[in-house]
């Protein structure tokens, strides 16, 4: 046996050497790494007590290279080569069925390293991406093969079928989750060379991480979160889905995966924040923290949005997560931990132009007034400095000029605004920037022209003069400030208003 082994293995022969004699007779080889083990063994041992012939089928070319590689059968030009023989067989690869290629591609995962560039291997890979990128096939098994019983029995499958007959772009899918780590990182940048549809690619991506997870051991749930991560880093945003990106988040801050990782899984959200809705944001905090939700995160994300955005800003994207954004405000404000700096930190993530109302934001704000009724003016001017006046309706205008939670000046610059609505916004806008300048509103006065306003929307009286009287105290206190200031406004100012004057309310006397 070691003759005839050796006559075709160069490794064979060069162990042996010259020694052919009764002495080698009882020596003893152990091969501890051999590809296939006692298989490919059995089949080169075949090879050589055949003279040199073998049936090399699409189910045992890739362990008879590997051994023939291994045992070093090459060609001398006086004997058959194992080697050239399995590279000549791939001539007719383009007529193996797709379950006779994914047979090979297994063999190729299990017996060669996908660090290594490997004839064979290459060609199988090239082969597999090449027939999912044809527009003529539909189906994975167009042709028969005593090999179909191979048809994914793989141990990575789940209850769960990812594959639909409706779909002709996704039939595969389910067909390719047995490929390792290694090998799915090669043939998903394989695709994107080829101009695959970068929605099907992410779509298969989400679909390998909820198919490997039930079986993985913790760091091999890691070491996936972390390629399903970079890979879809790779691809277009526009082909994401923000519903399967918050899904991968959640497995991720479970299992505690590198800042960088997570730096970029956080903007991959932000940039299809527009796409999210408000049950995606409401993340639980960290612990120790005593917060309700995570506004950090909702900080980064809005962040990472407007930094992708920030050189094509669509105005349709940006309203959609300023109306967002909106809601989740009305959400947090009931959480009495969180502090206002916080608070003030997420009304003032966005821009002005952001929002085309600003009632939503005066609720949020009126509902964390009243939750944190203990806040000083400067906390209260700090959370309500981006409200709009001119962006609140009537009726928003009317409740904030009458609501105590709210700061003094924002309620006189309320009602003026309000009377700017009712009354004519030239000459209100021109009282406004003169009262602006000098600080110099009659609190009691202001107090008294609101109550005649809500009279004459037929409001009831005694009620609304009771509820306001407590409000007239207040400004009375904000008007003795200024008052010292008023002895020195020119009374040409409002006479300029002409008969207009008589609907506006009158300075301090």
């Amino acid at each position: 046996m070691q003759k005839t082994l050796s006559s075709f293995s160069g490794r064979l022969s060069k162990l042996f050497g010259d020694l052919m004699d009764d002495n080698t007779r009882n020596l003893k080889v152990v091969f501890h790494d051999f590809p296939g083990g006692a298989e490919g063994f059995e089949l080169v041992a075949r090879f050589c007590y055949n003279k040199g012939r073998a049936e090399i089928t699409p189910g045992n070319i890739v362990l008879l290279n590997c051994a023939a590689q291994f045992m070093e059968i090459e060609s001398d030009g006086l004997r058959p080569s194992l080697l050239n023989q399995t590279k000549m067989s791939l001539d007719g690869i383009s007529f193996w069925s797709w379950s006779e290629l994914l047979l090979a591609l297994k063999d190729c995962q299990d017996l060669l390293s996908v660090s290594n560039s490997s004839l064979i291997f290459d060609k199988i890979l090239d082969c597999v991406i090449g027939r999912l990128a044809s527009p003529t096939v539909s189906s994975p098994y167009t042709s028969s093969s005593d090999n179909a019983g191979f048809h994914c029995s793989s141990d990575t499958r789940t209850s769960c079928s990812l594959r639909n007959s409706s779909s002709q772009i996704s039939w595969w899918f389910e067909d390719l989750l047995f490929l390792n780590i290694d090998l799915i990182e090669k043939v998903t940048k394989m695709m994107m060379c080829q101009h695959f549809d970068h929605g099907t690619i992410s779509k298969f991506l989400f679909g390998y991480q909820r198919s490997r997870f039930p079986s993985a051991t913790h760091t091999e749930k890691c070491e996936i979160t972390d390629l399903i991560i970079n890979l879809l880093s790779l691809l277009d945003r526009s082909s994401l889905s923000c519903k399967l990106l918050f899904d991968i988040f959640r497995v991720a801050s479970s299992l505690k995966i590198s800042k960088h990782c997570k730096s970029i899984l956080e903007n991959l959200i932000g940039s299809r924040l527009d796409q999210a809705t408000i049950d995606f944001l409401l993340v639980p905090s960290p612990r120790r923290k005593g917060y309700m939700y995570d506004v950090n995160l909702v900080l980064r994300l809005v962040n990472a949005f407007c930094n992708e955005v920030s050189c094509c800003l669509s105005r349709t994207r940006l309203s959609k997560v300023a109306s967002l954004l909106d809601s989740y405000l009305v959400e947090v404000a009931a959480d009495s931990h969180l502090n206002p700096s916080k608070f003030a930190a997420i009304v003032m993530q966005l821009p002005d132009s952001a929002r085309e109302s600003h009632d939503r934001l005066f609720q949020a704000m009126d509902i964390y007034l009243e939750v944190h009724g203990g806040l000083c003016e400067a906390d209260k001017m700090r959370i309500c400095s981006a409200l709009d006046y001119a962006k609140l309706s009537t009726d928003a205008l009317r409740n904030l000029a009458r609501n105590s939670k709210f700061s003094s000046r924002i309620a006189i610059q309320a009602f003026i605004n309000q009377q700017s609505q009712l009354e004519g916004r030239k000459h209100i806008e021109t009282f406004t920037g003169s009262l602006s300048a000098e600080e110099s509103i009659n609190g009691k006065e202001i107090s008294d022209q609101i109550l005649l306003d809500e009279k004459t929307n037929n409001l009831p009286w005694k009620a609304e003069s009771q509820r306001m009287q407590c409000r007239v105290t207040e400004l009375e206190k904000y008007c003795g400030i200024m008052h010292t200031q008023i002895g020195n406004i020119p009374r040409t100012r409002l006479s300029s208003l002409g008969n207009n004057a008589r609907f506006l309310p009158k300075l301090c006397s």
